[in-house]
């Protein structure tokens, strides 16, 4: 196993089961976490082709144990403003709204699906990261089903567990 995909609904706690994963693996080998929050482009672009072509040109990266440098997207500024170096690495763990779609299934990844009401997923959200973003977070809902439906991330998990802290 040298890729694993970790996805779900917002807030079912996909960043939790990364670090939990990364922590178990980093004794034995070389382990690197990328968050979609990263590499998305916004809150209106985030689940669009431009993230499909980076997570194609990561798990190529990967898969050639190639150095990469990736654009890394500023919420506070709302545009990529720096870039993270990534060295290979023998285990890549992508984690968030995303990361399990196809192509990161046709590379081989393992695909763990949180699951979550939607609802319950929004309230944790806000309650993180505050109420400023309401707006935002009932648009994503909308946005992160559409591509769920779409793609059949959760159909096509290997791994499938109710969500941390329900």
């Amino acid at each position: 196993m040298t890729l694993i995909a970790i996805d779900g609904r917002a807030g079912a706690g996909k960043t939790t089961l990364a670090e939990n994963l990364r922590a178990k693996f980093a004794n034995s080998q070389s382990v690197q976490v990328i968050h979609m929050d990263d590499l998305y482009d916004g809150w209106e672009n985030a689940l669009s082709e431009k993230l499909t072509k980076s997570l194609e040109r990561i798990i190529s990266a990967h898969l050639s144990r190639s150095p990469i440098d990736i654009d890394i997207f500023n919420w506070h500024t709302l545009c990529f403003d720096s870039v993270q170096h990534i060295d290979p690495t023998d285990l890549l763990i992508l984690e968030g709204v995303g990361a399990g779609q196809e192509v990161v299934r046709t590379a081989g990844a393992t695909v763990y699906w949180l699951d979550i009401d939607s609802e319950v997923g929004i309230a944790r959200v806000l309650k993180r990261d505050g109420e400023q973003i309401a707006l935002h977070m009932n648009k994503w809902r909308e946005l992160q089903e559409f591509h769920f439906l779409r793609d059949k991330t959760r159909e096509n998990a290997e791994h499938i567990q109710r969500a941390f802290g329900t």
